[in-house]
C-alpha cells in the first residue's frame, strides 16, 4: 500500500527546490518512504505541511485527522528549528514519512542537544494555562496514536509519531451493519 501510494505522490505539485534533499524509497512489502531535509528556517514549514497534507489525503484520512496529523508535523518541525537547532541555519532538519498498510509513521530529526521530556512543564497546570506557548508536545501526544522522543547517540533529537490506519476496521464495521 505504501509503495503504491508513493507512485501517486507527484513532486511536480510542489516547489521543492529550496529543500536540500528529497528522496523516495519503496519495497516489495508494500512499504514506502519519503524523506526531505532542509536548513533550519521556518520558511520551509509550508512545504512540509503541503507534503504532509498530500500524504494524508492519499491515505483517505478524514478532514479532522488530516488537520491534526498536519498540526503534529508542523509543531514537531517548529520545535526542531526553534528549540533543537536554535534557528541555526547551518543545521538541518529531516522529516521522513513511512507508509505501510497499517500505519503512517513520521520522524522529525534535528541536530540539537535534545531534552528530557519528564522535565517539561505540564501545560494543564493552572499556572501554565495562560502561557502563550508550551502546548505543542501535549497536542502531538493527544492526537497521534504513538509518540516517542529519542536523544540520538550521534547528536540530535528525533521524534517518532505514528497514526494507525483504520480503513479496514471501518469497512468491516460497515459490512456488519449492512447485514443486520
Amino acid at each position: 500500500m505504501g509503495a503504491e501510494l508513493l507512485t501517486r505522490f507527484r513532486y511536480d505539485d510542489y516547489d521543492l527546490s529550496p529543500l536540500r534533499d528529497v528522496s523516495q524509497r519503496s519495497n516489495s512489502a508494500g512499504k514506502g518512504e519519503i524523506e526531505i531535509s532542509f536548513d533550519s528556517e521556518l520558511r520551509y514549514l509550508d512545504i512540509v505541511q503541503s507534503v504532509s497534507d498530500s500524504i494524508t489525503r492519499m491515505l483517505s484520512f478524514d478532514d479532522d485527522t488530516r488537520y491534526w496529523v498536519g498540526m503534529s508535523v508542523r509543531e514537531s518541525v517548529t520545535n526542531a528549528i526553534l528549540h533543537g537547532n536554535k534557528m541555526d541555519e547551518g543545521k538541518r532538519v529531516w522529516v521522513r514519512f513511512a507508509l505501510d498498510p497499517e500505519r503512517l509513521v513520521i520522524w522529525v530529526r534535528d541536530q540539537g542537544a535534545g531534552f528530557d521530556e519528564s522535565k517539561l512543564p505540564n501545560p494543564l497546570d493552572p499556572k501554565n494555562l495562560m502561557r502563550p506557548s508550551g502546548r505543542g508536545i501535549f497536542y502531538i501526544r493527544t492526537f497521534m496514536d504513538d509518540v516517542r522522543y529519542t536523544v540520538l547517540p550521534e547528536g540530535g533529537m528525533e521524534v517518532r509519531m505514528e497514526k494507525r490506519l483504520n480503513h479496514k476496521v471501518k469497512s468491516d464495521q460497515q459490512g456488519e451493519g449492512n447485514a443486520n
